[in-house]
């Protein structure tokens, strides 16, 4: 089985989990916020289908091109003669994606045995994400 879906906006990368004063930790509101949307997303497209077995996950973080570049360099930018090296970082890109969907696609992304995250250019900023494994029976996960 395979589920592809896309997570509209500015690709975002997990955040470092943040403490209180009193020393206990907590996920920052923007990482919780773009894991719903992930999950959302996911959720769009999948029609409650869920993953068992091994799965691979290939990540595509498209990014807006600046406007303040020349036409001819956004030009080379959208046919992927320059790539982004702006943070985030590629593997807080693909720590977010899989962390918002555990317990939605799968039971937990340590099932995650094959990944591929690459970041490029594009007019539409996005996430696109594609999930291949064997998709569980419905009453089971």
């Amino acid at each position: 089985m395979t589920i592809e879906f896309t997570v509209p906006g500015v690709p975002q990368g997990k955040e470092r989990p943040r403490f209180t004063q009193n020393g206990e930790t907590y996920t920052p509101k923007k990482t919780k916020d773009y894991e719903k949307l992930v999950a959302w997303a996911y959720q769009c497209e999948a029609h409650g289908a869920k993953f068992t077995g091994t799965i691979r996950v290939d990540i595509a973080a498209i990014y807006p091109v600046p406007h303040s570049w020349s036409k001819r360099k956004q030009a080379e930018a959208i046919d992927n003669r320059i790539l982004p090296m702006v943070k985030p970082d590629w593997d807080n890109i693909g720590k977010i994606v899989c962390d918002a969907l555990n317990g939605i696609a799968y039971k937990d992304d340590a099932a995650i045995t094959d990944a591929t995250v690459c970041k490029r250019y594009g007019t539409r900023p996005c996430v696109a994400v594609r999930l291949t494994g064997e998709e569980a029976p419905r009453d089971t996960v």
